[in-house]
C-alpha cells in the first residue's frame, strides 16, 4: 500500500490514481479515502489526476494515540502535497475534510493550490458560544462521545442510518449498501482517534483560516444537513473566503457525495473548470 511517514512517525495511506490537473480529496468524520470513491472514478475518466488519503487513526492510516486535531490532520496533508511534489492541487473537502483543507491552506499557504472546494463542511466553527449562538450546544458532542464510547458499532450504524444520508426522513429509501459501506470505514479506524476528532471537529475555530484563503472557493451546502446545520456553516463560511461560489441545496443529505454524486461531481467539474 502506498503511504507516506510523516515526522513523528504516522504512516498516512494513500491513492493517487491518473495524471493531469491534481485533484486532492479530504474525506469526512470517522470514514476514509473510501468515502470518495464516486468522485474518484468520476474525475480519473475525465482526465485528473485524483489522490485521496486516510487521515491518521483512520482507515488504513497508522491508529496512532494522540494528534488529533486539525493543525496535525493539517501538517499531515502538507506533507502528503509536498512528497507527491503537487502544484496547482484542488483541494476538496467534506465535513471534518473541509476543516482539514482550511486549516492547511491557512496553516501553509497556497503555493501548491488553485482552487478549494468545501463540501457539507464544519467551519467556520460547529459549537455553540457568545460568538456563533447559531452552533450546536456542546452537550450535543458530548453526547457523540458518550455514545462512541459506549458502543461504537451501534453508535455508527445509527449514524449511517439515521441522519448522515436523511435515512431517517419521511418516505425515504435507505440502502442497506450505503449503511454498511459507510459503517465498514467507520470501524476500520481507531476508536481513540475518533472520540478525539469529535472535539477536534465541533471545537476548532476555522475563522482565521478562511480569512487567509485567496484561491477561489466553492462552498457547497444542502439547507437539509443534518449533521453540520446550514445556518451555522457553509452561508457564514462563503463570507469569509475571499473569493468564495456558495452553492445551495435543497433536501439533500449531509453524505450528499455519495447519494447525490450525479449533481454533486457536476458542480464540482464545472467549478474546476471555470
Amino acid at each position: 500500500m502506498p503511504t507516506i511517514t510523516t515526522k513523528d512517525g504516522t504512516e498516512i495511506f494513500y491513492k493517487d490514481w491518473g495524471s493531469g490537473e491534481p485533484i486532492v480529496f479530504s474525506h469526512g468524520w470517522p470514514l476514509s479515502a473510501d468515502d470518495w470513491d464516486a468522485q474518484l472514478l468520476f474525475f480519473l475518466h475525465h482526465g485528473y489526476r485524483v489522490i485521496a488519503h486516510d487521515r491518521r487513526g483512520h482507515g488504513r492510516s497508522t491508529q496512532t494515540a494522540d494528534g488529533h486535531d486539525m493543525d496535525h490532520y493539517a501538517d499531515d496533508l502538507a506533507a502528503l502535497t509536498a512528497h507527491l511534489d503537487l502544484k496547482g492541487a484542488i483541494h476538496v473537502g467534506h465535513s471534518t475534510g473541509g476543516g482539514e483543507v482550511a486549516r492547511y491552506l491557512g496553516r501553509h499557504g497556497e503555493s501548491r493550490a488553485a482552487k478549494a472546494a468545501l463540501i457539507s463542511a464544519v467551519p467556520p466553527l460547529m459549537v455553540k458560544t457568545p460568538a456563533n449562538p447559531q452552533g450546536l450546544p456542546k452537550e450535543v458532542f458530548d453526547g457523540l462521545q458518550a455514545q462512541l464510547a459506549a458502543n461504537r458499532s451501534q453508535f455508527y450504524r445509527d449514524v449511517a442510518a439515521g441522519p448522515f444520508y436523511d435515512y431517517n426522513r419521511p418516505g425515504a429509501k435507505a440502502s442497506e449498501a450505503v449503511i454498511q459501506n459507510w459503517w465498514r470505514q467507520g470501524m476500520m479506524g481507531g476508536a481513540n482517534a475518533h472520540y478525539d476528532g469529535i472535539v477536534a471537529f465541533s471545537q476548532t475555530d476555522f475563522t482565521e483560516d478562511l480569512k487567509k484563503i485567496t484561491v477561489p472557493a466553492l462552498v457547497m451546502h444542502s439547507e437539509d444537513d443534518q449533521i453540520v446545520p446550514y445556518v451555522a456553516a457553509g452561508p457564514l463560511s462563503a463570507k469569509l473566503l475571499k473569493y468564495a461560489t456558495m452553492k445551495t441545496y435543497k433536501g439533500f443529505p449531509h453524505g450528499m457525495p455519495t447519494t447525490e454524486a450525479d449533481t454533486i461531481n457536476s458542480d464540482l467539474l464545472a467549478f474546476i473548470k471555470s
